[in-house]
């Protein structure tokens, strides 16, 4: 590709050269389902051990290379470093020389949009913003899990189907994000999934106090249909004492809370106050129970 001369994406070629800048959870697993699209990886960056085996893992024969060196070898650069390190990374490839007019740059946090990448753009880079809203293990079963995984997508309206082909290509349903609903959307993905995973760790340790030997094998079909129930039909399946107004109960559980997990008493007081006015704005949780159970939502902060 000649530096000098900036491809139209129209032109390029149907496979491109495929690199790495982070080897971490997502690039390499997102590199490994080009590969399968026909794509080529050929260089990959990876600064620590774990990195280092994850791309000798997922992408074998490809050389491990400074990032300078990726962009010098592939057409198609997927930058998946931390959210807090792309703008300075994009700034230093910009600056240092290393971006090639021409270039598909993707990068894929949820937090930002394509504007990250201006620097780049700004000496001919094709900027993309390719963000798979599911987590990663780091291994060969994330490229699996890609299939059917819907892509949070943002980019320049000219660069727009180019992206849309890529996570297609990837086995992922791509999502249109504005640029400016970016932060939006990632706190929507993070609200329901980190936090879920706090709150699962969580009960699995409490059902553990409480003597059941295996707390996966209980939450597991309860947890299930609670999800399925709640993408189906959203606030209409709350149950729960929040949601019936059993106050009694609810102080029940914030004393054995304060007794045996006390760390988890905030958590589960925020939670359920937000149930509560959930259930109540949809007529779910009815107004003479509610004062009661706000009561013992508030008494139980103030201790």
């Amino acid at each position: 590709m000649n530096a000098s001369h900036p491809v139209d994406p129209q032109d390029r070629p149907a496979r491109l050269t495929v690199g790495v800048v982070g080897a971490g959870r997502v690039g390499p697993a997102l590199a490994a389902a080009l590969q399968l699209a026909g794509h080529r990886p050929v260089a990959v960056s990876g600064v620590s051990d774990a990195s280092v085996r994850r791309a000798a893992t997922l992408l074998p024969d490809v050389p491990v290379v400074p990032p300078a060196q990726v962009l010098e070898r592939a057409e198609l650069v997927l930058l998946t470093v931390p959210d807090d390190a792309l703008p300075g990374l994009v700034e230093g490839l910009a600056e240092t020389g290393a971006v090639r007019p021409g270039q598909l740059l993707v990068h894929t946090s949820g937090r930002y949009g394509a504007a990250v990448l201006d620097p780049a753009r700004r000496v001919g880079a094709l900027p993309l913003a390719l963000h798979p809203a599911m987590t990663f293990t780091g291994t060969a079963v994330d490229v699996q899990r890609l299939a059917g995984c819907s892509f949070g997508v943002t980019a320049p309206e000219e660069l727009r189907l180019a992206a849309e082909a890529l996570v297609i290509e990837m086995g992922g349903e791509p999502e249109w994000i504005e640029e400016e609903a970016r932060p939006l959307y990632h706190a929507a993905l993070a609200l329901g999934a980190n936090h879920l995973v706090t709150l699962v760790a969580q009960s699995m340790e409490l059902l553990r106090k409480a003597g059941v030997a295996a707390p996966d094998r209980m939450l597991g079909p309860l947890l299930g249909a609670a999800l399925d129930n709640a993408l189906r039909s959203g606030d209409a399946a709350l149950t729960g004492p929040v949601a019936r107004g059993d106050a009694g109960t609810v102080a029940a559980h914030v004393a054995e809370l304060r007794k045996h997990a006390p760390q988890t008493v905030a958590g589960y007081l925020a939670m359920a106050r937000s149930t509560a006015d959930r259930a109540l704005a949809h007529g779910l949780l009815k107004p003479e129970l509610a004062e009661d159970l706000l009561g013992v939502l508030a008494e139980g902060g103030d201790r």
